[in-house]
């Protein structure tokens, strides 16, 4: 299907097919495609024609309104995501299913996890009994780091009711041989997911909800690595986390 809003925009800037391909770099036939067949170019080169056509990129082209999926490098990080709302829930619960020695969750409430999946406590119930140490941290509803987060993500008084409703969802867990829960009261700077050697990281972002803030996805690669720095941050937090009971 032809562009015809790419059509309309080079006719009123006077640019021809030639003159728009010297400009950004590209051969004739790749523009003739652009206009005649709708074909979309990769993002750079269409956010540098949009520039020169004085358009929006994404008017020209909406097909690059979609989400991008996550980019794989580097031989620990994964995949990265530009938000959590990208990652589904499945990704989470594959990792966490995936689990033989260590399942380590630091957030503060999370709750979408078992909204998603409502056999999340199944899920770990059945990797403990199979000998994996699990350990559960969310976040102390009553603390002044909670509070704090939810005035900076402008979630007001939700974030602590959402703590409340997390350590609910948690607490059957707490005397599950191989389940520890615990709640802390420290400043969250990324939301942790550990299973084994690897481990999905959300950041945090003053402002920003958690579910629109950036993702790594991690896998260990020898020690003293970016996996190795989250794991220590979560057992330094840990040490201060308070044992939740049952009841």
């Amino acid at each position: 299907m032809p562009n015809e809003r790419l059509r309309a925009a080079m006719a009123a800037g006077g640019w021809t097919y030639t003159a728009l391909a010297d400009e950004v770099e590209v051969d004739l036939k790749s523009v003739e495609r652009w206009v005649n067949s709708g074909r979309t170019p990769r993002r750079a080169t269409a956010m540098l024609a949009a520039e020169t056509l004085g358009e929006d990129v994404h008017a020209l082209w909406p097909a690059l309104r979609q989400a991008r999926p996550a980019r794989a490098v580097g031989p620990e990080l994964v995949a990265l995501y530009d938000q959590r709302a990208d990652i589904p829930v499945s990704t989470f619960v594959d990792m966490l299913s995936q689990a033989r020695e260590h399942i380590d969750v630091l957030v503060y409430a999370a709750v979408f996890l078992h909204e998603a999946y409502p056999r999340l406590n199944d899920l770990l119930r059945e990797r403990a009994a199979d000998g994996c140490a699990v350990r559960i941290a969310i976040g102390d509803p009553d603390s002044t780091n909670v509070q704090q987060r939810g005035n900076e993500e402008r979630f007001g008084h939700g974030i602590e009711s959402r703590c409340r409703l997390a350590l609910m969802h948690y607490r059957p867990l707490a005397e599950v041989a191989g389940i520890e829960v615990r709640t802390h009261a420290t400043t969250l700077y990324n939301s942790i997911y550990r299973a084994d050697d690897q481990a999905i990281v959300n950041a945090h972002v003053w402002g920003v909800n958690a579910y629109g803030a950036p993702v790594w996805h991690l896998r260990r690669n020898g020690k003293g690595g970016m996996f190795d720095t989250y794991a220590s941050s979560f057992d330094a937090v840990w040490e201060t986390a308070t044992p939740v009971r049952e009841g």
